[in-house]
């Protein structure tokens, strides 16, 4: 295991939890500072509830948990829709979190959220600024630049240049605590470059929005 490729997938992204806990890593949130030993997961769903979904059982079935960064203002999908609403509560049983994936300056938190914040495609300028009634997921202590990695278009990221992937960090325990975001729709659809990730995502969506309109009672003959 060389750990300076991914191949964005779920079942490597088994391999990391795997290798994290085989090294002593737990699993811990927003609802306190970083300790010594801690793994942050926090996934940023910008694309797809399907994917959340896949990734979040690979969790469960792992023993790992992490916190779920939904939008309330997504063209893709509609957390009011039931759709949304059987999702938010299967993340729930399946133990974890739910925060708010926020679109600047809009933060719409309510009782489906925790109280935590993580902004959609910031800007440096509030990127870490402190929210009202809210934990910023990307300010201090949880956001440090020497322990943060992001997978952002399939390219992994460290102190924002590009790095490789975690597994090895992870396998040797090498880092006192990290914070990794994760992006669910990268890993669940299939792709060696994320044109490729896109395509398998849309065809994917082709198929459930096909669903929704027989659901309508659309008629595709």
């Amino acid at each position: 295991m060389s750990g300076e490729s991914c191949t964005f997938s779920l079942d490597h992204y088994r391999e990391l939890l795997d290798a994290a806990k085989a090294s002593g890593y737990r699993f811990a949130g927003f609802d306190r500072p970083p300790e010594t030993g801690d793994l942050i997961l926090r996934h940023d769903v910008d694309l797809s509830l399907e994917a959340a979904l896949l990734m979040a059982e690979v969790e469960a079935d792992a023993g790992a948990w992490s916190t779920w960064f939904l939008m309330t203002r997504s063209v893709f999908y509609n957390l009011l829709s039931e759709e949304g609403e059987r999702t938010i509560a299967r993340l729930r049983e399946l133990g974890g979190r739910v925060a708010h994936h926020a679109i600047w300056p809009n933060v719409d938190l309510d009782e489906r959220f925790d109280p935590v914040v993580a902004w959609h495609n910031p800007d440096r300028a509030y990127q870490t600024a402190p929210i009202a009634g809210a934990t910023n997921a990307m300010s201090e202590p949880w956001y440090d630049p020497a322990h943060f990695r992001s997978d952002s278009n399939q390219n992994w990221r460290f102190r924002d240049r590009p790095g490789h992937c975690p597994h090895r960090e992870l396998a040797s325990g090498e880092l006192d605590w990290l914070h990794v975001n994760v992006h669910p729709e990268i890993w669940a659809y299939e792709g060696t470059t994320m044109r490729e990730t896109m395509d398998a995502f849309l065809a994917a969506e082709r198929e459930l929005r096909l669903g929704h309109l027989r659901a309508d009672r659309i008629d595709l003959s």
